[in-house]
């Protein structure tokens, strides 16, 4: 058996193989597996490395996975089933708070390092607890919550944990700050002042006969029943997660307050910081590579990528005035501005010599500034000056909404004069090498559900080769991100 604990991270739909490959390169983590949302996975990592984690949402220690609940009519029958999940091996539930109980403590000494050097840059309390509150509200219940429910029988899925009153207090207490309990008090005795409380979320066949409530409270009584424990909802020594659904049965304790993807760096948060890092991990970044964003808003992209590869040069362009002015302001928290330059342009006619960038990352915007239905004939100009600018050989990654990407194929099809069929939304879509998962270890996404795969059934744009095509969530939206290849100087 392999060393370390035994971890599990949530991640956006289209994303588990960035975060599979991710965790097997930065935290050499093995027994390495995936389903629909999430990452399964064994290391012996140190907290500070498992917080580095940039492709994932929200990470836990992994008390129990099991196959689907068996469903029945019998309430009972179903609830001493998910009781069993945390109280029939009481022992190695223990083990595996045990490592939890220090994790944490590991994590409490390096705050309190932290706080005794202080970094130049570092944020006022104040600013702190703002910038918490926005992103919690426009990420942490999007981002978790939709996109674990999102392709699991969605409508039937039930996210809340209690009632909306505790919920709304939960959430209070999470922007107010960590528990005190959780980063500072130690806890001496498992059946002695520890407190906890009861996560649920249920979707799929399960929710149609129990609900999360039902689920939590239950679970709730067993707990305090097998450890003496008492049960605190506002602020506990430790939460108890439970996923339930019709692809398996999944018990975690969370390690982290805030999800990973709310990065500490970015003051306004514009791109979802999981999709600009994905993005960035396509476009074979080196040391002294010059790399380029042509519509960067508010430079989620270039942050992710300066910070994961520091050693490359980075541009952005924009023609919005408040959107620079944003980006230089989210460069400047992150401490990056002798690593990126700003500077107003079109993309369309872009002040740089030819054939100067190793790659062009961009997120083209979706129908607001970039008007689809009016200006569709623009596309073809945008994507031969990122052309133009790219050396051969470079990288050009795009992010597309269905719109755009039905769009891009036709130009392509057009281009090459070829009667190519585009890509359907789901089923026929011609598959390749699944680049992502090249190493031999296991990621399947579980019964009925279609793995992610690279699609060569694209057309090539003038010199620009297709290496890939990866379907993504972004809460409410699918979106595409396509990867292409220079292989010529442009017109040849």
């Amino acid at each position: 058996m392999a060393a370390g604990a035994r971890y599990f991270c949530t991640a956006g739909r289209g994303l588990e193989p960035f975060l599979a490959r991710e965790v097997r390169g930065r935290l050499g983590a093995t027994e390495v597996d995936y389903v629909l949302g999430k990452v399964f996975f064994t290391t012996a990592a140190g907290p500070g490395e498992l917080k580095g984690l940039k492709s994932g949402e929200r990470l836990f220690l992994l008390l129990k996975k099991r196959v689907p609940l068996s469903v029945s009519s019998n309430k009972g029958k179903m609830l001493h089933e998910i009781k069993s999940l945390l109280t029939e091996e009481p022992e190695s539930c223990l083990d595996v708070i045990a490592t939890w109980r220090k994790l944490r403590s590991h994590e409490g000494k390096k705050d309190e390092v932290s706080q005794e050097n202080p970094s130049p840059r570092k944020r006022k309390p104040e600013e702190e607890i703002n910038i918490a509150s926005k992103r919690q509200k426009t990420e942490q219940v999007r981002e978790i919550v939709s996109e674990e429910c999102q392709g699991e029988a969605g409508k039937n899925c039930v996210a809340l944990e209690k009632s909306d009153q505790d919920c709304q207090t939960e959430s209070k207490a999470s922007l107010e700050g960590p528990p005190e309990s959780s980063v500072e008090k130690p806890i001496e005795n498992e059946k002695q002042s520890f407190s906890f409380r009861v996560s649920c979320r249920c979707s799929g066949a399960i929710a149609k006969i129990l609900t999360s409530q039902e689920i939590g409270r239950a679970v709730g009584i067993a707990l305090r029943k097998q450890f003496g424990w008492r049960a605190d909802l506002r602020a506990p020594d430790l939460e108890i997660f439970l996923h339930l659904n019709d692809i398996h049965s999944v018990v975690g304790i969370p390690l982290f307050r805030l999800p990973l993807a709310n990065r500490e760096y970015i003051k306004t948060a514009g791109l979802r910081s999981t999709v600009a890092w994905a993005m960035a991990s396509l476009a074979e970044i080196s040391v002294g590579a010059f790399v380029l964003d042509p519509m960067c808003g508010l430079g989620t992209i270039l942050l992710e990528a300066a910070k994961e590869w520091p050693e490359a040069c980075y541009w952005g362009t924009d023609t919005s005035d408040s959107q620079l002015e944003g980006a230089s302001v989210n460069i400047k928290t992150a401490g990056l501005n002798d690593k990126i330059e700003l500077f107003k342009a079109s993309v369309k006619a872009l002040p740089l010599a030819s054939e100067s960038f190793d790659a062009v990352i961009s997120d083209i915007p979706f129908g607001k500034k970039f008007k689809i239905t009016k200006d569709i004939q623009l596309l073809p100009d945008i994507l031969q000056e990122m052309e133009r600018v790219l050396r051969v050989g470079g990288i050009i990654v795009l992010l597309l909404n269905q719109d755009l990407r039905k769009r891009m194929d036709g130009i392509a099809k057009n281009v090459e004069n070829e009667s190519l069929n585009a890509i359907s939304d789901g089923a026929g879509e011609t598959t390749a090498v699944k680049a992502l998962n090249n190493d031999g270890n296991s990621s399947s996404l579980g019964t009925g559900v279609e793995e992610p795969v690279l699609s060569c059934g694209q057309m090539c744009f003038g010199s620009l080769v297709p290496d890939g095509i990866y379907e993504v969530s972004l809460g409410k939206t699918d979106a595409f991100i396509y990867k292409y290849r220079k292989i010529s100087t442009a017109g040849n």
